[in-house]
């Protein structure tokens, strides 16, 4: 397990800055890099890693640190520079010596550290006979815990868990070399949505400890043991699985989220500019445009539909997903996946907003925002749904209500496939509103206002008569 101490500085730490904060713990204590560069580590004399510091990133977009870190901690005014310590918890004085790195950085350059009082600007002395971390086996990134034929184990204690580049390098790897990714933390901790979205499905998994069960899922509450080298399920008497009791559903929420899903398919021509739509949802929802995006937490970049798709363009035929985050003053966060498809570019989007209990999510600007993007050929389709649950966006450990959904919006070639007049008449009680086009136009299914779960089955009919259109 790792312990996190985060420096917050005004000014780049420069080569001198980072020699003096690595200097934390004396002349005996031997540096080591990795990945490129991007980590580097303060190790025993032989070998051991005890801390690893981040390469610097550059935030330059406003409210990350406050998002990430909570009200505890206060970020420089405009751009900063967000430094990573990671101490290894194989050592006792590990995470003093991560503080002393970190306090070194804003003791030179000013700005905070996280978590408050962690920072010093002491020498750490190190036993190294009380060390019992060994070097990353394998090529491994320096943070994996426990590393198995199956699966890389990350453990983490910091009340939120992001996607940091670090988590997704560790993704990355364990996806490359057909390993589950598995992050252990103690009761309590949340993640983040980008973190909840990359970890979905078996084999990852979000490992709570629990002093009850011992361990569970913290998104599906399965109790978990560990078994052949990776968390799985345990199993009653009747070889089904247990859930835990600490997962059961807390008191219901007043606070929701409104959740919005689109595709849009485009010609890879040179002029192509990926981002429009998302920029256009965010607009219509929160009256501004996103305030910045990245590969990673904290999302760094101020908002550029043109820098993203260039970063799309450089990586292809690989696909690239990408994040992006709003105003402080309304949670919203999305994620942007850019893939390759038959029919030319194809770029699936989810935005999500919260909503207090005092604050109505705006429904009432859903039929427009469909109407702006039906307006522009590349729409495929739109989901809306509701659901209750944390403003903040952090997803907690426990069970969250399934989303209801809010509307559906087919696009003009959907709607061509399936057949105009077979798409106007599904077998229900709803009729669509026409979008876009007259002579080629998206068709708006309202399903309902996000309360009455009985939405699901008609959203099924309906998506089960569009096929049955599209087939014939």
């Amino acid at each position: 397990m790792t312990k996190d101490v985060i420096a917050l500085t005004p000014k780049m730490p420069d080569t001198w800055a980072l020699l003096a904060g690595l200097y934390a713990g004396g002349p005996d204590l031997a540096v080591d890099t990795g990945h490129d560069g991007a980590v580097v580590q303060l190790c025993a004399a032989d070998g051991r890693p005890l801390v690893s510091l981040e390469a610097p990133l550059l935030v330059q977009v406003p409210g990350e640190a406050e998002r990430l870190l909570g009200g505890q901690v206060e970020a420089p005014q405009g751009p900063f520079w967000w430094t990573e310590a990671r101490a290894s918890t194989a050592l006792p004085e590990a995470e003093r010596l991560a503080g002393s790195v970190a306090g070194r950085l804003t003791t030179l350059l000013g700005g905070a550290t996280w978590p408050p009082g962690a920072a010093s600007t002491e020498v750490v002395p190190v036993n190294e006979a009380e060390v019992s971390a060994r070097p990353a086996a394998g090529g491994a990134h320096p943070t994996v815990d426990v590393l198995t034929e199956s699966t890389a184990v990350v453990m983490c204690d910091r009340p939120l868990i992001a996607l940091t580049a670090w988590l997704s390098h560790i993704l990355r790897t364990a996806v490359e070399s057909r390993r589950a990714l598995q992050i252990v933390t103690p009761p309590g901790v949340r993640l983040s949505l980008p973190l909840r979205t990359a970890l979905t499905g078996a084999p990852n998994r979000w490992v709570v400890k629990d002093p009850d069960c011992g361990y569970y899922d913290g998104l599906s509450g399965a109790v978990l043991r560990w078994q052949d080298g990776t968390f799985a399920p345990a199993r009653d008497a009747k070889g089904e699985a247990v859930v835990a009791e600490a997962f059961g559903a807390p008191p219901l929420t007043s606070e929701r989220q409104l959740i919005v899903a689109f595709r849009t398919v485009h010609n890879p021509d040179e002029n192509l500019v990926l981002g429009h739509a998302l920029e256009a949802a965010w607009q219509a929802l929160t009256g501004a445009a996103p305030a910045g995006w990245g590969t990673a937490e904290p999302i760094n970049l101020p908002w550029s539909a043109r820098q993203l798709t260039d970063l799309a363009r450089d990586r292809a035929p690989e696909p690239t997903q990408l994040l992006a985050v709003g105003d402080p003053a309304r949670p919203a966060l999305a994620g942007l996946r850019v893939t390759r498809v038959e029919r030319g570019v194809a770029a699936d989007a989810t935005l999500t907003l919260g909503y207090g209990a005092d604050e109505a999510p705006p429904l009432d600007a859903v039929q427009a925002l469909a109407a702006t993007l039906a307006a522009d050929p590349g729409l495929d389709q739109m989901f809306v749904s509701l659901r209750r649950g944390r403003r903040d966006l952090a997803v907690p450990a426990h069970f969250e209500a399934p989303p209801i959904p809010v509307s559906y919006t087919l696009g003009a070639d959907g709607v061509r496939s399936a057949g105009l007049a077979h798409a106007e008449r599904p077998p229900l009680a709803l009729r669509p509103v026409p979008l876009g086009p007259p002579s080629e136009p998206a068709l708006h299914y309202v399903l309902g206002d996000g309360t009455d779960a009985a939405a699901w089955p008609v959203l099924e009919q309906l998506t089960a008569h569009l096929q049955r259109g599209a087939a014939l």
